[in-house]
């Protein structure tokens, strides 16, 4: 997290952004004269609005920020009409979250609108909200919604002067094996165990356990991924528990110094969500512990209960993708590397298009979705390149192929610059490097390995030199190289050393 990259200090840019949109909605909520309750509603709505919309486009934001009450809203009522009544009021947040997680497959909206349907019936449990208080918490909800689309799409649009690459699609499956419905089978039985374990835990503060199923399985495909997520999870709130013991306890709810002390873990949250799960967790933590300080019940046993709850919660993601439709590691991982693989031979061939005198080619989008195709890649890996993976054979394999894609990404937006310099012109060299570097990926990605393809390009003739292309030709050898490598960790058995690939 310390070394992440931040290009355009664009992490930066969003998270201070989100500190005067969360910021600013409370200080609207006070003004208005709402109630405490309301208030941190209207926080929790201002954070969702601008940590859950991930649209493409400026436009598609701003339509998914305005649909977010419709479907908070209905979950709001429904929450707190039943909130007497606990066996309803269980089945109906099971069938909610269900749905939530089915709505991924709808894309980046479907995504935020199901994770704002999740929290407001979260919300509703932790402030204990009964239907007296709708009208209020209905009025905190569109302000703070109102106020914070205005920070994001008027005061400070940074997606307005940035090219945002649209996110890959979940791995591809029909009926039950389809990506989004298998996991909203496994969310469910998770956060039913977590409901029921919860509750022997605590009559009162059981919702954290099914918080903590949920949001483990948001941005996961495998169990590697939803174990490795869940122990984070987990590491993240012990240390934010023992930093709430240091912080929270002390400041006995005094309004000042914590609304400061909250304005910087919003930061945080932000800030580490991408680079470290384990951090965000920290943030989180420390202000749910400083908001239990402003409602006045903050206590050391209330934050133990909360390391139960989540230990709890964690336990019930294992359980879900251990016995409900589970995907192992390895065919995620495959799946996802091929994906990136492919985009490889798709940027390198728009690139040659571009040297070649093609206007109309542009290697640079494929370049950025290449990007985050390696990151889902990263993800996958990340239970195999643990330090307490136990697998050292498949840990060394892994690494290895993180390295050399990383190689692959850096040599591809290399080429793609040089792409767009209209004095890199046509080399017939630079076609025979593209050739080679196609059946690279082809071989990689195919079955068995085609020595026809190698053979033939063996037999090309020798290319004509031009020295406009000579840093063309460079990452092209570079991305030779380093598909060429990549082939022995992909091609030997996932459990066999590396040595004997």
């Amino acid at each position: 997290m310390f070394v992440a990259p931040d290009p355009g200090l664009l992490r930066l840019r969003v998270s201070l952004r989100a500190v005067l949109g969360v910021g600013l909605s409370v200080t609207a909520a006070e003004l208005c004269g709402l109630s405490l309750a309301a208030s941190i509603t209207a926080g929790l709505a201002a954070l969702l609005a601008l940590f859950t919309v991930g649209d493409a486009t400026v436009r598609a934001q701003a339509t998914t920020t305005a649909l977010l009450p419709v479907v908070g809203f209905p979950v709001l009522a429904f929450a707190a009409v039943l909130h007497g009544t606990p066996m309803a009021r269980d089945a109906a947040w099971l069938l909610v979250i269900f749905a939530g997680v089915y709505a991924r497959r709808w894309g980046p909206r479907g995504h935020a609108l199901g994770i704002f349907a999740f929290m407001m019936f979260f919300a509703t449990q932790f402030l204990h909200a009964v239907t007296s208080q709708l009208p209020e918490l209905y009025g905190a909800i569109a302000l703070a919604i109102a106020v914070s689309a205005t920070v994001r799409f008027g005061l400070w649009c940074i997606e307005r002067h940035i090219t945002q690459p649209a996110a890959p699609a979940p791995l591809a499956g029909r009926g039950l094996s389809r990506h989004t419905t298998r996991q909203a089978f496994q969310a469910t039985v998770a956060c039913g165990f977590a409901l029921g374990v919860g509750q022997v835990l605590s009559e009162d503060r059981w919702y954290w356990a099914v918080g903590a199923a949920w949001w483990i399985f948001v941005n996961t495909a495998s169990r590697g991924e939803t174990l490795v997520r869940g122990f984070r999870r987990v590491l993240g709130t012990v240390v934010g528990i023992v930093a709430g013991l240091l912080i929270a306890i002390p400041l006995h709810g005094a309004p000042a110094p914590t609304a400061a002390l909250v304005a910087v873990c919003v930061f945080g949250i932000f800030y580490t969500a991408a680079p470290s799960y384990s951090w965000m967790m920290f943030f989180v933590t420390v202000m749910a512990g400083l908001l239990y300080g402003l409602l006045g019940v903050l206590h050391p046993g209330l934050l133990v209960l909360r390391v139960q709850e989540t230990a709890v919660g964690a336990l019930g993601a294992v359980i879900g993708v251990a016995l409900v439709l589970p995907v192992t590691t390895h065919t995620a991982t495959d799946a996802w590397i091929q994906r990136a693989l492919h985009c490889v031979r798709r940027c390198t061939a728009a690139a040659a298009h571009r040297l070649a005198g093609d206007e109309s080619a542009d290697p640079a989008p494929r370049a950025a979705e290449l990007e985050l195709l390696l990151a889902r890649v990263r993800l996958s890996l990340a239970p195999l390149v643990h330090p307490l993976s136990p697998l050292r054979a498949r840990r060394a394999r892994a690494r290895q192929v993180l390295v050399l894609l990383d190689e692959c990404a850096r040599e591809v937006r290399g080429l793609a610059a040089v792409a767009a310099d209209p004095a890199a012109s046509h080399d017939a060299r630079l076609t025979a490097a593209c050739q080679r570097v196609e059946a690279a990926v082809a071989a990689l990605v195919a079955p068995e390995p085609d020595h026809k393809i190698w053979s033939a390009l063996a037999a090309l003739p020798a290319p004509h030199h031009h020295p406009g292309a000579e840093a063309a030709l460079t990452h092209l050898h570079g991305l030779e190289r380093a598909l060429g490598e990549l082939a022995a960790p992909l091609r030997s058995a996932p459990r066999a050393p590396l040595v004997a690939a």
